[in-house]
């Protein structure tokens, strides 16, 4: 064996550099994992959030049950929820109040399909659980939410499964924490400070939009045209609820709800119906109950056919798929 042959033996072996292609993925793969936790953290965090804030607004209440079985929003079986519009906390009121918006929603996922029945708040009906006929939005001054389910299955005929209140406060800080919503007036108006224009699309805060949907002697259709509003506030929030650009804000909705909202919806059953039966809640349909005004000693009402109730509680039936 020569010299030279010795010599190459000796010296130690010298180890390949990374390429820049390796280091670079190293790179992205550290970022990338660093970002997976970060994201999860968000997630966790929104999860511990929401989970609290949904503890702190259920509200169970009592009522008469109607169904053989409860529901099951898992099983994605068509489902009822009534809304609860009060005016406790609205013009520094601190009293129980009245519920002066009443809307009914059924959710069907079966046929993609959701309905949202306005119920005038002077509706002449029978208050169960007092015995009396009165107004249908005494019913919530006299028992609050409960009170209000169990009038409003009676006078519609059908399970009432899930119920959500929010006071006219609650409205406002909504909007606010969901930074506007577009509505698009079907007529020109002023009210309490704001202007609005037939046709052109606008941008509310929460006192607009409080003013939006407060305002009734001025419109043609008196009440059922607030009504009407009232559903345009709620149809766009929830439009903008479900948006991404809601999301690095939902600390801000949480802390709202947290505050003005009561429900018997638990955190599962939110999250079913998000998962479940979000096609249905793009494709709306709204039925107005309409009633005749009457005064019954000195007292305006609103007086519903018997044939305008059943036919608006067969459309709801076949919603729910009741026989």
């Amino acid at each position: 064996m020569d010299n030279n042959t010795r010599s190459q033996r000796r010296q130690p072996s010298q180890k390949k550099k990374p390429s820049f292609m390796k280091k670079l993925g190293c790179g992205i793969g550290i970022v990338f994992m660093i970002l997976l936790v970060a994201v999860g953290v968000f997630v966790f965090k929104v999860y511990s959030d929401v989970t609290s804030t949904t503890d702190e607004i259920y509200q169970d209440v009592e009522k008469d049950e109607r169904r053989e079985n409860p529901i099951e929003v898992k099983n994605k079986e068509p489902f009822s929820v009534l809304l609860l519009g009060v005016d406790t906390g609205d013009l520094g009121r601190t009293e129980q109040g009245r519920s002066d918006t009443m809307m009914v929603l059924t959710v069907n996922p079966n046929t993609n399909q959701t309905s949202i029945v306005s119920i005038p708040r002077d509706t002449y009906t029978e208050i169960i659980g007092r015995g009396t006929m009165d107004k249908i939005n005494h019913a919530y001054a006299f028992g609050g939410a409960s009170m209000s389910v169990n009038t409003v299955q009676n006078l519609l005929d059908i399970p009432i499964d899930y119920y959500v209140e929010v006071n006219m406060q609650g409205v406002k800080d909504i909007v606010d924490a969901l930074d506007g919503v577009q509505v698009t007036p079907a007529l020109s108006f002023s009210y309490d400070g704001y202007s609005f224009a037939e046709g052109q699309t606008t941008t509310l805060d929460g006192n607009a939009a409080l003013a939006y949907s407060r305002m009734r002697y001025d419109d043609p259709n008196g009440d059922y045209g607030r009504q009407a509003r009232q559903r345009q506030i709620i149809m766009a929030s929830m439009n903008k609820v479900a948006s991404l650009s809601s999301i690095m804000n939902y600390q801000g909705i949480l802390g709202t709800l947290e505050n003005n909202m009561q429900t018997n919806l638990t955190f599962d059953d939110m999250l079913s119906i998000f998962n479940n039966y979000r096609g249905a809640v793009s494709n709306v349909e709204q039925i107005q109950l309409e009633g005749a005004g009457t005064k019954i000693d000195g007292i305006y009402y609103a007086i519903v056919d018997d044939s305008e109730l059943a036919a608006v509680s067969g459309a709801l039936k076949e919603q729910l798929e009741i026989e």
